[in-house]
């Protein structure tokens, strides 16, 4: 029976599956964003966020821990003195899943995996305020019917100045 085994296993055995995600967790911190595939993706979100949160605690038993995962000790440093910096008020989420559309060979589904802290395009852009095309006529109406009475008024002040200049 397969209880609780619920982890995908990318079609591969156990040590190629283990040495792909550490060299995509490598690539990730270290250039912060890579483009793979869905599944690859999601499987590598599982595999990289326990180390994130790991590196958030600089000690000596938490970086041989990351270390015996990656297996590179230039990866190792990157994160825990540039990317546990930035995540150190972040209660989890570390990375993002922006799907690209489909590859052109076997119709893969691709995606980006990124670091969040990481995107400066994602953090520079306001969020647009949501209009709806019911909230907007009855705002319209609403917002309509003062606007004409403000003008009504301007109108008879206008006349009533102008008329005794025309006398």
């Amino acid at each position: 029976m397969r209880h609780n085994k619920k982890f995908n296993h990318l079609s591969r055995t156990a040590s190629h599956r283990s040495a792909m995600l550490a060299n995509m967790a490598i690539s990730l911190i270290m250039h912060k964003r890579i483009n793979t595939t869905v599944a690859k993706a999601k499987a590598l979100r599982k595999y990289v966020e326990p180390l994130i949160n790991r590196s958030k605690e600089d000690t000596t038993a938490s970086r041989r821990l990351v270390f015996s995962y990656l297996q590179n000790k230039y990866a190792v440093t990157e994160l825990f003195q540039v990317i546990s910096e930035k995540v150190a008020n972040r209660p989890g989420g570390y990375t993002r899943i922006i799907k690209t559309g489909f590859r052109q060979g076997d119709a893969a589904a691709t995606c980006f995996i990124e670091l969040v802290d990481f995107d400066e395009n994602m953090a520079k852009t306001p969020k647009k305020a949501m209009r709806t095309r019911r909230s907007g006529k009855k705002n319209a109406a609403a917002e309509e019917a003062p606007v004409a009475a403000e003008t009504a008024e301007v109108v008879e002040e206008t006349t009533a100045t102008e008329a005794p200049a025309q006398e």
